[in-house]
């Protein structure tokens, strides 16, 4: 999110610096899907050329219900609706983030690595003007005339400004890790829900496999110094998946993420606006999260624009109208596809109405590739919220 909204507002003129306390390349927890229509930025952004000479093609998703049913839907289907690629990609994040720094210092982003954002810092009105930052070098402060927090899913930025709001449910966390010589692996990514969480697998290239295990909240003390062990035993209790497991070695350590449902009460302040998962993260099932960073930098970026020019001017309240209209933006843009992912959510919190939505859409290949194409974000929302397309899951 903060590369893509870098790039745009250099690529518009402004002067952006871009802070990051990792040092890069750097790994990240993540189940490390981009959509067909996330390929459409990485291309403008000069990025997707490099990238899928290092990444696996999905071709759509596969989920495996805990009552054993089967959805199986495809990107490239009969409903007629086309995304920028007909495929999507598995990349690992020491791969994309990388790329994604160097495009934006390609356009004039002077990137800071090793850099801690630790506060934000405000006038005399209380409008944000700058952050105050820690470097191996000691304690910093930067001024700009506005403030973009793209730190994530625990974003300093957004608790600062009193923005944070963490939902009540479904609260989950994830272990994430590489394994090499999974079999059975092919060009879709895999689902397998049962009652007490998920894991999802799919291949990132380099003949690597990405192994994401999401459970509820409560796990996560039993997690706490043996996550290794925690994902292994989990597995090995999953009679579809611990054969396929049994050559394969993990290659990577087992981060941890989470915990996820979380919102921003609001997308912005006077001098700072939200947007990544800063902004908003609901639950990693639909793999939405590299997509809607990618878009929400996009979408962003104007308003920046025409923020900073307006604070430039002298006129906040103009500019804080600006990045009202950004909030509005992103509820046309998105609001659609959270009103599917919570959809979702609630049916994987569910077995029982996971398994009754497995065995229409097992049925119902054409639902099936009409969801998938919803989840690889260039099929509308729309489509599979009308009435029409639930009158096919009552029927």
């Amino acid at each position: 999110a903060g590369a893509a909204t870098a790039w745009y507002c250099a690529r518009a003129g402004l002067d952006v610096v871009l802070l990051d306390r990792a040092h890069f390349p750097r790994a990240k927890p993540c189940a490390e899907y981009v959509s067909p229509e996330g390929a459409r930025i990485l291309a403008e952004m000069g990025a997707l050329d490099a990238l899928e000479s290092r990444a696996s093609a999905l071709t759509g998703m596969v989920v495996h219900a805990p009552s054993g049913d089967v959805i199986h839907g495809e990107f490239v289907a009969r409903h007629g609706f086309r995304g920028f690629r007909d495929r999507g990609l598995g990349v690992r994040r020491e791969v994309l983030d990388t790329i994604l720094v160097e495009r934006a210092r390609a356009a004039g982003v002077r990137v800071a690595e090793g850099c801690k954002v630790e506060d934000v810092l405000r006038d005399a009105r209380g409008q944000v003007n700058g952050v105050r930052m820690r470097d191996a070098s000691g304690v910093h402060e930067v001024t700009s005339a506005l403030v973009v927090g793209a730190d994530g899913l625990r974003s300093v930025v957004s608790h600062r400004l009193g923005l944070s709001h963490v939902a009540r449910w479904p609260r989950r966390v994830a272990l994430v890790a590489h394994y090499r010589d999974v079999s059975g692996m092919t060009s879709l990514g895999e689902m397998h829900v049962t009652a007490h969480g998920y894991v999802g697998l799919a291949s990132v290239g380099d003949g690597l496999t990405n192994v994401a295990l999401v459970v509820p909240v409560r796990d996560a003390a039993r997690m706490a110094g043996q996550r290794e062990a925690f994902l292994q035993q989990w597995i090995a209790g999953h009679s579809g998946l611990a054969p396929r497991f049994a050559r394969a070695v993990r290659v990577s350590p087992v981060r941890a993420t989470g915990p996820f449902a979380s919102r921003a009460k609001r997308p912005f302040a006077a001098g700072a606006a939200l947007v990544g998962d800063a902004a908003d993260f609901y639950d990693p099932f639909t793999g939405e999260g590299i997509y809607a960073a990618l878009r929400g930098g996009e979408l962003l970026s104007p308003f920046v624009v025409h923020a900073v020019r307006s604070y430039e001017r002298g006129q906040a309240r103009d500019a804080l109208a600006t990045l009202a209209a950004y909030d509005h933006a992103r509820h046309r843009t998105f609001g659609g596809k959270w009103r599917v992912e919570r959809l979702i959510g609630s049916a994987v919190s569910m077995p029982a109405l996971l398994n009754m939505a497995a065995r229409v859409l097992g049925r119902d290949r054409d639902l099936a590739d009409l969801l998938i194409g919803v989840t690889g974000d260039f099929v509308p929302a729309s489509a599979v919220l009308s009435p029409r397309t639930f009158l096919r899951f009552a029927g």
